[in-house]
């Protein structure tokens, strides 16, 4: 079998990196052919070299990526990736396209770290795992995602869209309920009734609470990149997998945001750190995050939270009392205005009633 590829450009290849000769990984697809060729929907009309070369290419350039980014080093003087051009935005971008996957375990077995040289100083083990993490956090600003990391187990990965998927789902999932209300209040509609708000320290999304009258939410940052990764996880759950965690974060998301002043809330509370610049894009951006999306009320995962939200407001003196201190209370100066005036009313009332009890006496 022919197979042309450059072995100049990737650790993968008889290098100063690696100790594998091509012919020893063009092996390791084709023995995998079968097994890869399954794992599409579609039947690819590719003969067998052809098939086996697209493979072995795109996991050498995926394998590349990820080991360039992790280790400097690695990187060319004129490397059109990670230097000028710099060509990474447009790569990574496609990394997460559901269309655009090569399964997870052609990549794991291509690449044996025993059998890399890595520069002095690298004593971490390495892996695919912990390079996508390394990759994929910096990137779309997945910090705090170390636990979510030691209970993925590689051989349960499909592809990067479900790595990703697993780096965002909760660490201790609890049960979904059922939802009397398929609406819950917005941020502006929930300040106006007196809920506070504060960015909750867990890390992961979903450990969303409200409690005594404070709704935390952990931070999310919204970037140009979220819309498509989150709708590329948001296919994959839909299509493949039973918890709707994802589906089910966006809905109270989209609930929680209407128009700008709800971002402006989130971002004001630093729950939210917005990279569009524009709150109104912000509130566009999770809006439309929202289409096709079902809710399952019999099913949700922010039951309790939606039930709790709703209670709350729907209780007036939380709106009287929320009223009273946004309206007459928000600043020292109103609130002595606020004072001076029940006192210039009592005063008055007290002089109207002196006046008639001395009319009565006469």
């Amino acid at each position: 079998m022919q197979v042309s590829i450059e072995k100049t450009h990737w650790p993968g290849i008889k290098t100063n990196k690696t100790r594998v000769s091509l012919e020893d990984y063009i092996n390791i697809v084709k023995e995998r052919e079968t097994r890869l060729r399954s794992c599409y929907a579609e039947i690819i009309g590719l003969t067998s070299d052809e098939f086996v070369k697209i493979i072995l290419v795109d996991s050498a350039f995926i394998i590349e990526v990820l080991l360039r980014y992790s280790i400097p080093e690695f990187q060319e003087e004129h490397d059109r990736i990670f230097n000028k051009p710099w060509m990474l935005q447009d790569v990574w971008p496609d990394l997460r396209l559901l269309e655009n996957q090569l399964p997870f375990f052609i990549l794991e077995d291509l690449f044996d770290p025993d059998k890399i040289t890595v520069p002095s100083g690298h004593t971490e083990k390495l892996s695919i795992i912990k390079l996508s993490h390394k990759f994929f956090k910096s990137l779309m600003h997945l910090e705090g995602t170390e636990e979510n990391l030691e209970k993925i187990s590689s051989a349960r990965v499909e592809h990067f869209v479900d790595f990703l998927r697993n780096l965002y789902v909760p660490l201790n999932p609890r049960i979904g309920g059922h939802c009397k209300s398929l609406t819950t209040p917005s941020m502006t509609e929930l300040h106006r009734a007196g809920v506070k708000f504060k960015v909750r320290s867990s890390k992961n999304i979903f450990d969303i609470k409200f409690e005594n009258g404070i709704l935390e939410i952990p931070k999310w940052t919204i970037s140009d990149e979220t819309e498509l990764t989150i709708r590329n996880l948001l296919a994959f759950e839909q299509s493949h997998c039973i918890e709707n965690y994802l589906n089910d974060y966006v809905v109270i998301m989209d609930r929680l945001v209407n128009t700008s002043k709800d971002v402006d809330l989130l971002v004001k509370f630093g729950i939210v750190e917005n990279r569009l610049g524009d709150n109104s894009e912000g509130s566009n951006l999770i809006n439309k995050l929202a289409d096709g999306v079902i809710m399952d009320s019999e099913d949700f995962y922010f039951a309790t939270t939606f039930e709790q939200l709703d209670a709350y407001c729907r209780t007036s003196w939380h709106k009287w009392k929320a009223n009273l201190k946004q309206n007459y209370f928000n600043t020292p100066w109103a609130t002595v205005s606020v004072i001076a005036a029940i006192l210039l009313i009592l005063l008055t009332i007290i002089q109207a009633v002196c006046s008639v009890l001395s009319v009565k006496n006469k």
